[in-house]
């Protein structure tokens, strides 16, 4: 039962939270002791929260996911983990985090809160509504952003990087409901409701223009930012983005995967590599060519 549980607070989705850093390395304040603690700490709490989260989900869900070809192996829908436990884990995992945030930063906990609760109200409704649910998902990312932001002091934080964040995040929403509705074919409104309001066509135009608009976005914002102090090497870093965002098209489209993109970033090592020496470039940048 303890691994069943453990498996339902789905460690891999865990890197979705290292946008929670993002204020800390781009503010230029990985070096700052107090930023990089508060940081952290504010990571794991998330961590644990996000996990309450996907247990409730997966408790609202238990009768879709037993319909679907992957998801029926879920410890909830699979009936290794008895709706019981996971309604009590759930509410450990939600409280205690939200206690550590608040002792942490009362804005801090705010912030933690309002995603809990848009959580809940997606998870009940927005996500049946076409369009809606992808634009959600992706304000989740910018949500843990802003969580990053409230535990530093902020002196050079861009902006840019909240757009960046949601084209990113809306990319691979859409990525993700194009592999769902390819790998359930006829049954897939059975699973998600959703996905009766999609279609391939539509999901490749939205597809093209998000990621078009991202690397545009991206590249605006490596030349246009306030807080690189007029250096243009930021730029560089571009190609590491389109390749990304190719990448992950290609394996959505040709390898037909990107369902559970949480395990792209666990499998697929050109993705891997790419992101490695995207974040060493970042890192380069920030703190030895623009220190």
């Amino acid at each position: 039962m303890l691994r069943a549980l453990i498996k339902s607070m789905r460690l891999r989705q865990w890197p979705k939270n290292v946008f929670l850093l993002a204020a800390m390395v781009f503010d230029k304040q990985l070096i700052n002791v107090t930023s990089l603690v508060h940081s952290l700490i504010g990571f794991f709490l998330f961590c644990f929260l996000s996990s309450g989260v996907y247990i409730i989900n997966d408790i609202i869900d238990i009768e879709a996911d037993r319909k679907h070809p992957e998801k029926n192996k879920r410890p909830i829908a699979s009936g290794l983990l008895p709706v019981t436990v996971a309604i009590a884990a759930a509410s450990v995992l939600v409280v205690l985090p939200l206690v550590g945030a608040f002792l942490l930063s009362p804005t801090f906990a705010l912030v933690a809160l309002i995603y809990l609760v848009l959580n809940l109200i997606y998870s009940k409704w927005l996500k049946h509504i076409p369009l809606i649910d992808v634009l959600v998902l992706a304000y989740f990312y910018v949500i843990r952003v802003i969580a990053g932001v409230t535990l530093i002091k902020v002196e050079r934080f861009s902006p840019w990087l909240y757009i960046v964040t949601t084209l990113f995040a809306l990319y691979i929403g859409l990525g993700k409901r194009r592999a769902e509705l390819k790998l359930m074919a006829e049954n897939a409104k059975e699973h998600r409701r959703v996905l009766d309001g999609y279609s391939i066509p539509l999901l490749d135009q939205l597809i093209t223009i998000v990621s078009g608009t991202t690397i545009v976005a991206y590249s605006l914002y490596t030349f246009t930012a306030e807080n690189l102090q007029g250096s243009f090497a930021m730029m560089l870093t571009i190609p590491f983005v389109m390749y990304g965002i190719f990448r992950y098209l290609y394996l959505i489209q040709v390898k037909q995967s990107g369902g559970a993109p949480e395990d792209l970033l666990f499998t697929d090592r050109p993705l891997q590599i790419d992101i490695l020496l995207w974040v060493v470039a970042v890192l380069i940048i920030f703190y030895i060519i623009m220190r």
